[in-house]
C-alpha cells in the first residue's frame, strides 16, 4: 500500500454446481489475473467452492470432502502469492455445517468466518442446510489438515501494511444490524461480501442503495462479489455482481447476465476513510467498546505504484446528472442564509459594490432571490458599480446591464479621484503599481460601501467566494470585511457553473423561476449577459488595462488557475492529505493539461498562501457553509495564524 491506497478485486469466476475442481480452476485463473494486476485482496462468491445452488447436495459427504480437498488445492496454488484470498466453501464443525468465507495467502489458512443470517424466506433455505454463526461455539478445527479457530467473535484480518478488512456473507448486510456494523467500530477498513444473490426486477437498484448506504454509515470500502452464471437457474436466475464501494461510492461494478468470469479491480483509499472516521465524533463515540480479534496476514514484497482510480478534477463541481439540483440547492442555501440575517436585523436595505465579474455577479442573484423570497422591493438593493484606474468598459457595462435588468437600485461612484488624493495624503507615486495602489483602491470600495450602507440603514453582501479566502487573495479590511458572505463557502469554480445555471434559468420560459428577471425585460437578454460574465477573465481590475481597453490583471496569471487550487483545498481541508499524495491525485485528474513542473508549482504556491492568509480567515464575516468545505472559524476551519508551513513546504520542493 503506497499513499494510503490499497488494490482490491471481485471476482465472478465461472462455475459448475457441484464441481469442486472445475470451480477450483477457475478461481485460480482469476486468482492469478487479480495477483499479476496487482490487487492485495481478493474475494469471491458464497460458497464458490462447490457452487450456491447444490441445495440437498450440501448433505453428501462426498462433496464436503471434495470441498475440502479443493481448499487443499488452493493452498497449494497460493504458496507463491501475495495476494489475499476470500472465497466460499461448505465447513462442517462438529457436527453442524456452516456456509463459511475461508481466507488464504501464501499456502497459509489464515481463518474461517462462518455466515451469521441464514435466510429461510421466499426463494431461500439455508436453515434447511446451515448452521448460523451465533450457534457456534468457540473452539480449534482441522480444515485441510490446518488448524483454525472458529468462533462468533469479530475476527478481523491485517495486513502487512495495517490495513484491516472484515468479512460478511450475502444476508449479514441485509440484517437490521449486519456484522460489518461492529467490524467497522472494532477497526475493520473494508468488509468484503461473499455473496449469492439472485436478480429480480428491482432488486439490483435495491442492492446497490444498500451496499452504498452500509459503506457510507460504516466509512468503509465494500468489496461484494455475488455468483453468476453457471449456477442453477431451476427457479431463479444469478447474474454475477463485482462491486466496490467507497463510503458510498461507487468505484467499480462489472456488467450483469455476463456468460464470461468477470474481475473487477478498484483502489480504496484508506487514508481517506481513516481521515474521515477521525473528524466524525459521532463515529468515534460509536467505537466504543467494539472489539474483535486480530490475524495478521503474511509479509509481503512492496509492488511498484500504479494509481489506477479516477479523480475528479473537479471535487467541488456536481456531476452534470445533478448540476441542476445541485445549483437550485446551493443557491437556495445561499439565499435563506441571507434571508435570515436581513430579517433578524430588521433590515430592508442591501448594498453590494457590482463589478462585472463573477462573485460580485453572483452575489447580487442570490440577493435578488432573498428580496423576492422576502416580498421586499428589489429597489432596497443598491448597487454601486465604482470605476478605478483598472475599470474595463466590458465589466462596466456588464455591471451596468446587470443592475438595469435585475430591477435594483443603481448607483455610480468614480473612486479615482478620492484614490488620487489619498496617494497624495500618503505619499505614494501613482505610477507605481505595487500593491499600496492596488489595495488603497479595494478598501476605498469597501468604504464606500460601509458609508452608504450606514447612509440608507442597509447590510453590505460580501462577495468574496471560498478560493479567494483560502489564498488570502483579497484585500484585509477592504473587500476582505461584509456584513455577511453570501459566497464564503463557494469556490471560484462553483461560482461558474452556478451563474451557469442561472443564464439557463432565465432563458427557460417555462421555468417556474423564470418571472426572476424584471418584467420589462426578456430572460434571454440576461442569459446572454450572465454569459459574457461567466467569459471575462477574473480580475480584480486594480491595474490599468492595455492599449486597447482589455483586461491586463488576471487573476489566474498570478496566483494560478483556479481549477488546480480548489483540487489541493478539496484535498488538503477535506481529507487532510499530505502534498505528496495530492500531486499524485493531481497529476492523475489534470494528466495532459498540466505538467508536472506546473503542477508542483502551484502546489507550492497554494501551501505558501494557505498558511501565510490564515490570519484573514480567523476573522472572516458570517456566511453559509454550502459545500463540504468551510473555512470559517466557526464552522469547519479553525487554525492558529501564525502555523508554519514548512513541513508543507519542504515535501512540496521533495517532490
Amino acid at each position: 500500500m503506497k499513499y494510503g491506497l490499497i488494490k482490491v478485486a471481485a471476482a465472478i469466476p465461472g462455475v459448475r454446481v457441484a464441481d469442486v475442481e472445475y470451480n477450483v480452476l477457475q478461481i485460480e485463473s482469476l486468482l492469478a489475473q487479480a495477483e499479476g494486476r496487482g490487487a492485495e485482496l481478493i474475494v469471491f462468491p458464497e460458497l464458490s467452492l462447490t457452487g450456491y445452488s447444490c441445495q440437498d447436495l450440501f448433505r453428501q459427504q462426498l462433496l464436503l470432502d471434495k470441498a475440502e480437498e479443493g481448499l487443499l488445492m488452493l493452498l497449494d496454488f497460493t504458496r507463491k502469492l501475495d495476494i489475499i484470498a476470500v472465497v466460499g466453501m461448505p465447513v462442517r464443525i462438529g457436527t453442524l455445517l456452516y456456509n463459511c468465507a475461508v481466507v488464504v495467502q501464501h499456502g497459509t489458512l489464515l481463518g474461517v468466518v462462518p455466515k451469521t443470517y441464514l435466510p429461510n424466506y421466499n426463494e431461500f433455505y439455508e436453515k434447511r442446510w446451515f448452521a448460523s454463526a451465533a450457534d457456534l461455539q468457540p473452539q480449534e478445527i482441522y480444515l485441510a489438515g490446518s488448524p483454525v479457530r472458529v468462533s462468533a467473535e469479530p475476527l478481523l484480518f491485517r495486513t502487512c501494511d495495517g490495513v484491516s478488512f472484515g468479512v460478511e456473507i450475502c444476508e449479514d448486510v441485509w440484517a437490521p444490524l449486519p456484522p460489518s456494523n461492529m467490524l467497522t467500530m472494532a477497526g475493520a477498513d473494508i468488509i468484503v461480501n461473499l455473496s449469492a444473490s439472485d436478480e429480480l426486477i428491482g432488486k439490483h437498484r435495491y442492492l446497490c442503495s444498500l451496499l452504498a448506504q452500509q459503506s457510507a454509515r460504516t466509512m468503509c470500502g465494500y468489496v461484494y462479489s455475488s455468483c453468476g452464471f453457471g449456477e442453477s437457474t431451476q427457479d431463479v436466475v444469478y447474474g454475477g455482481n463485482a462491486i466496490v464501494f467507497e463510503n458510498g461510492r461507487l468505484l467499480a461494478e462489472s456488467a450483469r447476465f455476463a456468460l464470461e468470469p468477470q474481475l473487477q479491480l478498484a483502489q480504496i483509499d484508506v487514508e481517506r476513510l481513516r481521515s474521515e472516521r477521525q473528524n466524525n465524533t459521532t463515529f468515534r463515540t460509536a467505537q466504543d467498546g467494539a472489539t474483535a480479534r486480530i490475524v495478521d496476514a503474511k509479509p509481503v514484497d512492496q509492488q511498484d505504484f500504479e494509481l489506477i482510480r479516477e479523480v475528479n478534477p473537479h471535487p467541488f463541481i456536481p456531476s452534470d446528472a445533478d448540476m441542476a439540483s445541485a445549483c437550485d440547492e446551493i443557491l437556495n442555501i445561499q439565499t435563506m442564509g441571507l434571508c435570515k440575517r436581513l430579517q433578524h436585523t430588521h433590515c430592508d436595505k442591501a448594498v453590494i459594490g457590482i463589478s462585472g465579474g463573477l462573485d460580485s455577479t453572483l452575489a447580487l442573484l442570490v440577493t435578488v432571490r432573498a428580496f423576492d423570497r422576502l416580498h421586499l422591493s428589489r429597489k432596497g438593493i443598491v448597487g454601486i458599480t465604482m470605476p478605478g484606474f483598472g475599470t474595463t468598459d466590458r465589466t462596466h457595462q456588464n455591471a451596468v446591464l446587470l443592475m438595469s435588468e435585475l430591477g435594483i437600485t443603481q448607483r455610480e461612484i468614480n473612486i479615482a479621484k478620492a484614490v488620487t488624493q489619498h496617494f497624495e495624503d500618503i505619499g505614494h507615486d501613482a505610477a507605481v503599481h505595487d500593491v499600496t495602489y492596488e489595495n488603497s483602491q479595494a478598501r476605498e470600495r469597501t468604504q464606500i460601501l460601509m458609508d452608504v450602507a450606514n447612509q440608507i440603514g442597509g447590510m453590505v453582501i460580501g462577495t468574496g467566494d471560498l478560493s479567494e479566502l483560502a489564498l488570502g487573495w483579497c484585500t484585509y479590511n477592504g473587500d476582505h470585511m461584509s456584513m455577511y458572505g453570501v459566497n464564503a463557502g463557494v469556490p471560484k469554480t462553483l461560482v461558474q457553473h452556478l451563474i451557469r445555471y442561472m443564464a439557463g434559468v432565465f432563458s427557460d420560459e417555462r421555468s417556474e423561476l423564470s418571472d426572476f428577471s424584471s418584467a420589462n425585460h426578456q430572460p434571454s437578454t440576461l442569459t446572454k449577459l450572465l454569459l459574457d460574465v461567466v467569459d471575462t477573465p477574473i480580475s480584480p481590475e486594480l491595474t490599468p488595462a492595455d492599449s486597447e481597453g482589455n483586461i491586463q490583471q488576471k487573476t489566474e496569471d498570478l496566483v494560478g488557475p483556479y481549477e488546480l487550487h480548489d483540487f489541493f483545498l478539496y484535498y488538503l481541508l477535506r481529507h487532510g492529505f499530505r502534498p505528496a499524495k495530492i500531486f499524485v491525485l493531481a497529476q492523475r485528474a489534470f494528466g495532459g493539461k498540466y505538467d508536472d513542473d506546473t503542477l508542483r508549482h502551484w502546489l507550492q504556491t497554494f501551501c505558501r498562501c494557505f498558511f501565510s492568509q490564515q490570519f484573514k480567515r480567523s476573522c472572516m464575516p458570517d456566511g453559509p457553509k454550502v459545500g463540504s468545505v468551510s473555512l470559517s472559524p466557526r464552522g469547519d476551519w479553525r487554525m492558529p495564524s501564525d502555523a508554519a508551513s514548512t513541513l508543507w513546504l519542504k515535501e512540496c520542493e521533495s517532490l
